[in-house]
């Protein structure tokens, strides 16, 4: 997502005819009804509602022109009915001055807050670009897409997390999901993302690897630097993670998994989830439960697709209480759906599935082997 132009942003931009067109219409009816209405019906003050409506989507210089032409009208039926001088039409006049100017104020209020919420877009996007890299479409014989959907709306990362490094002999690819949210998660998922980068290309086996995220998240945990009242609950802070490693030169791919959903592997029409035998618990979890980072080795061919995700996609609820039903919905896709279009798919149907709104952060990587082509 590219941080939008200055004249791209929706407080910048004039409002669409067809809005203006509303408070208009609401003067012009308002207007004629009360000139031909009898003499006791005042429908004046219902012309306050123009400008009120117009500060719901215009600037406070719009506002103002739709309040002053309101004014107007209010003067013209005054001047029509009995006289500019009457008792009653002038106090109609002034609180309609009075409200269109608190309209306008308003405008200008929530336009303020738009501006700056279209700035912390631009710094949410730019985090999002340092923190949680694009990962490559094509790595060798593998062909990669993500996908990565936040609970919250204006939000561009939480605490899911993915990313990949090449290294000498493959592709190494980590999949993560932080407990809890907020700051706080995003700041836990950057620091293994950080880790991950720096050892994926110096550890030379994956358990290793894992081993060194494991010191990194449990000495960050312990860190006695933190005195804030939050601090006190970082005691249960952990991260699920898996983390893959797919050689070039054989049809296999090697996996440690740390309390993360496990993978699925798409072959034809069938799937089948990556189980390992041996699961560690998560990362910062050394402490309170004894950890064995053992790697597993599963076939992995040309034409599979591997399926990582974080539980924010299984968890995900319909209105009935009814869960993501994940494999159900992959079954027989792997075939006819290339990484991207597979992710395309379930994004779309995961949310047609949620009625639009996740409860908690999403993020998918498929990851599918190529035939490897001759040097």
């Amino acid at each position: 997502m590219v941080p939008g132009r200055p004249k791209d942003l929706p407080w910048s931009q004039e409002p669409p005819h067809a809005l203006l067109a509303v408070p208009i219409l609401m003067i012009v009816i308002v207007t004629v009804v009360d000139i031909l209405a009898p003499a006791s019906v005042h429908l004046g003050p219902f012309l306050v509602a123009a400008p009120a409506v117009t500060a719901s989507f215009a600037g406070p210089r719009t506002t103002a022109y739709i309040g002053a032409l309101a004014v107007s009208a209010q003067v013209v039926v005054a001047a029509v009915r009995t006289s500019l001088v009457d008792l009653n039409h002038s106090f109609q006049i002034i609180t309609l001055i009075l409200m269109s100017a608190f309209a306008t104020s308003f405008a200008a209020r929530r336009e303020r807050h738009e501006r700056e919420l279209m700035q912390l877009r631009s710094v949410a996007t730019a985090a999002q670009e340092v923190v949680l890299k694009p990962l490559p479409q094509q790595v060798g014989s593998l062909r990669i897409a993500s996908v990565y959907q936040a609970a919250e709306s204006e939000a561009q990362i939480g605490g899911d997390l993915y990313a990949a490094a090449r290294t000498e002999h493959g592709i190494r690819i980590v999949i993560g999901d932080v407990r809890g949210k907020g700051l706080e998660a995003v700041g836990d998922a950057a620091l293994l993302l950080g880790a991950f980068r720096g050892a994926a290309h110096r550890q030379a086996d994956l358990s290793a690897l894992m081993g060194f995220l494991e010191g990194t998240v449990t000495s960050d945990l312990d860190d006695p630097s933190g005195l804030d009242a939050a601090a006190e609950d970082r005691g249960e802070a952990f991260i699920t993670a898996a983390a893959l490693d797919i050689p070039d030169d054989e049809p296999v791919l090697r996996l440690i998994n740390c309390g993360h959903p496990p993978p699925l592997l798409l072959r034809g029409d069938q799937v089948r989830p990556l189980t390992v035998r041996h699961p560690a618990p998560p990362l910062g979890l050394t402490e309170f439960v004894e950890t064995e980072l053992s790697e597993e080795t599963f076939a992995f061919e040309h034409g599979d697709i591997v399926l990582l995700y974080t539980d924010g996609v299984i968890e995900a609820r319909d209105h009935e209480g009814t869960f993501y039903p994940l494999a159900e919905r992959v079954a027989g896709k792997a075939a006819e759906h290339g990484p991207d279009a597979l992710l395309a798919h379930l994004s779309k149907d995961l949310m047609r599935h949620v009625g639009g709104h996740l409860g908690d952060d999403a993020a998918m990587v498929a990851i599918e082997r190529l035939p490897r082509r001759p040097s």
